[in-house]
């Protein structure tokens, strides 16, 4: 597995401003389509976490995890498909609960609850989560009885945490703000690429 990035790099380019009216759910999920034909399939996912640096046994487990729970949700009144595939344009039908809400149920970005990650559990250090302020955020998330939504938060949360951190354990705001609006993931491949180059 690569090595982790460090704080700033995921800083985008020309500011905080994003579109509210974007589907940015879409586009952070976009770059697992790695054939541009608007579906997701278990393999695609696969090469999309190698690309991002993980190593093969969670890059195996997150493509099971996540083809089998989101694909019967993306594809309502179809037959259900033995291949488990996501259609990216019906990605934000699979948004589970007990999650931040910084995506909305449309898969817009919601600036407000952005804000709140940091106003209530970035307590350490203003633009970043500790592990365990990450912790208690998700506790806080979780809608009471939604198991399935606790157990989906958890991996996407420790999975960016794990790869995300910096030197001192913290996940900062740049890196997060990067997940949400769908380029994170694309630099996490092109620092891949570039040090295996080296």
């Amino acid at each position: 597995m690569a090595a982790p990035p460090q704080t700033g790099i995921y800083q985008q380019e020309g500011g905080e401003s994003m579109a509210t009216d974007q589907n940015v759910l879409r586009k952070h999920v976009s770059f697992f389509d790695r054939n541009g034909d608007g579906t997701v399939y278990p393999w695609e996912t696969f090469k999309g976490f190698r690309a991002i640096g993980c190593g093969i046994p969670l890059s195996t487990v997150a493509s099971i995890f996540i083809n089998v729970g989101l694909s019967h949700k993306t594809r309502p009144g179809k037959f259900p498909s033995l291949l488990f595939p996501i259609e990216v344009n019906n990605i934000a039908r699979a948004k589970h609960g007990s999650d931040s809400g910084v995506y909305d149920t449309q898969g817009r970005f919601v600036p407000e609850k952005f804000e709140e990650i940091f106003t209530k559990y970035a307590l350490t250090h203003p633009d970043a989560l500790t592990s365990e302020e990450l912790n208690r955020m998700m506790k806080a998330n979780r809608d009471p009885k939604d198991y399935g939504g606790w157990l989906a938060g958890y991996t996407e949360w420790k999975i960016l945490y794990l790869l995300c951190k910096d030197k001192s354990g913290l996940l900062q705001r740049d890196t997060i703000r990067a997940v949400y609006d769908g380029s994170l993931f694309q630099l996490m491949e092109q620092r891949c690429a570039a040090a295996a180059r080296k």
